[in-house]
């Protein structure tokens, strides 16, 4: 599976679009407590509603997609336009630090609908490309690809804030990753059709 090109591309976007997911599902009330005064009572109350939206985000990604092959768009079409419009909402994060904190929240939440709805055809495209008996392969480096991103961009924040860089360079950071990955999709499967694998795997697995 790491020969082929379509693999890295999954990798490598999952490893930068979970980088800010993890961002976002982890760092969000100590945002709200640091940067904007939060007590644990407010987090309590208001910090729920990102986290709702990405559950919308996970419907309606995938929904999006469903209907535009329904209407008879191609697969490649369906699925790239669904993630390209994931992507396009991400970098309004960006301005999370210069707004009011109502409308932060908003932007938090756009940005985790965004993500989940992202993630859910992320997941979808191994079972596009690849034969059935290496889907859960595949699936299996993709999820691993997001959660060294995670780890890796976890530790990454903790050490600009620790050395006085803020949070708007994190959000900087953040709001750019998932437009780097769908870049990277583009280049890496020009092309969503199931791949001609099948003599690859059968000489693979003889030797």
């Amino acid at each position: 599976m790491l020969r082929i090109r379509e693999t890295w591309g999954l990798v490598v976007a999952k490893f930068l679009s979970d980088a800010a997911w993890y961002f976002y599902l982890f760092w969000l009330p100590k945002y709200l407590y640091d940067a904007r005064g939060f007590d644990i009572k407010a987090v309590g109350k208001l910090a729920w509603i990102p986290y709702a939206a990405s559950g919308i985000g996970c419907l309606i990604g995938g929904s999006f997609s469903s209907y535009l092959i329904h209407r008879n768009a191609g697969l490649g079409t369906a699925r790239k336009l669904a993630l390209g419009l994931s992507a396009a909402v991400m970098p309004f994060i960006l301005l999370v630090p210069h707004i009011r904190v109502s409308w932060a929240l908003a932007l938090f939440s756009l940005a985790y609908f965004g993500q989940q709805s992202w993630s859910t055809l992320v997941m979808v495209l191994p079972t596009d490309l690849f034969p059935r008996q290496v889907v859960g392969a595949v699936a299996g480096l993709v999820g691993f690809g997001g959660a060294m991103g995670g780890i890796a961009f976890g530790q990454l924040t903790g050490y600009l804030l620790d050395h006085g860089f803020g949070y708007s360079l994190v959000f900087l950071l953040a709001g750019s990753f998932h437009v780097t990955a769908f870049m990277i999709i583009l280049l890496a499967i020009p092309v969503v059709a199931p791949l001609s694998l099948e003599p690859k795997l059968q000489y693979e697995a003889a030797l």
